[in-house]
């Protein structure tokens, strides 16, 4: 069973549609049984031009596959659907009254060429090129760039005439900033990496994104010292949070208070990253060789709250 693009030999010469879709034989008797297909990778069709693209149906993660429709190749679709003598048989509901209902869902998209796409006229902004692998780099960039406290604390960081952007973070970063928000075109970090003291290899390693962030914001602070943006990373950045132990059986409770940078959360078998909070304050039974030593009391059964006030 394939989609065919209808009256393909009258359209204009060079057309072309790309389109995600599904074909389905209706069960007319108990619509749950209707047999679907979506077109995914790696299923066996005839040979032509398609592009990968996620799909999540609820259950599983696919890639479901975005075709091409041409004058060359108007049709696309399933050279096995469904056994015929299920859909002969009437009992199975496929066939109803002699009358078999087909659904098409087709889905037209848009494909972006890539190499005529002005990322500036269609957004406003521009990206940032990859060095080889520093895709992380440019997201923690790019979000940064996009906080204009921040960016504006950037631009006020003094340099002299005689820094290099290679060798000054400062200036390297408002450079960066400056391009990002002014330049037509997508703008190299190699002056900014430089700066970092990284060389090539570097920047064909993968890093942890947490840590680069951790290491530029102690940067960024120990440069904005005794300028008129001191203390900008902590007031954007720092929080605090208050755990707390309380005894079960005896009258006591401690409770400490910390400041934090950033939050580490369990993703593993959490749906969301509010189920990841949720467990990050999840409440601890503090007992057997676990118990907790109170002052004047002892080893005590207590329960222990990781975090129970945030304060951004």
């Amino acid at each position: 069973m394939y989609l065919d693009v209808a009256d393909s030999q009258s359209l204009p010469y060079g057309w072309s549609r790309y389109a995600q879709f599904s074909l389905a034989v209706v069960n007319q008797i108990h619509h749950k049984y209707s047999v679907r297909k979506d077109v995914l990778v790696n299923q066996t069709v005839e040979e032509g031009w398609s592009w990968d693209i996620p799909f999540h149906d609820g259950f599983n993660d696919w890639e479901m596959e975005l075709h091409q429709f041409n004058a060359r190749e108007s049709d696309w679709g399933f050279t096995s659907f469904m056994p015929l003598g299920e859909l002969y048989d009437p009992s199975r509901g496929y066939l109803v009254n002699d009358s078999i209902i087909i659904e098409a869902e087709v889905l037209l998209r848009r494909v972006v060429d890539y190499w005529t796409y002005d990322s500036k006229k269609e957004t406003g902004y521009v990206g940032l090129k990859n060095q080889g692998a520093t895709c992380y780099m440019n997201s923690l960039l790019q979000t940064l760039f996009h906080i204009p406290y921040f960016r504006k604390a950037v631009y006020h960081m003094p340099t002299t005439k005689n820094d290099l952007p290679s060798a000054s973070i400062p200036l390297a970063l408002q450079s960066l900033f400056y391009k990002l928000q002014y330049s037509d075109n997508n703008v190299a970090t190699k002056e900014l990496t430089k700066s970092f003291g990284w060389d090539t290899y570097d920047s064909f390693m993968q890093h942890d994104v947490q840590e680069l962030n951790r290491v530029l914001s102690e940067k960024l602070e120990d440069k904005m010292k005794g300028t008129v943006v001191e203390g900008t990373i902590q007031k954007l950045f720092e929080g605090h949070h208050m755990s707390y132990i309380e005894c079960i059986n005896v009258d006591y409770k401690s409770t400490r208070k910390e400041s934090f940078y950033d939050l580490q959360l369990d993703v593993k078998g959490c749906r969301d990253v509010y189920a990841s909070f949720d467990k990050y304050v999840e409440v601890e039974r503090l007992e057997g060789d676990n118990k907790y030593h109170a002052e004047y009391y002892g080893l005590q059964v207590s329960c222990y709250l990781p975090v129970c006030i945030f304060i951004l």
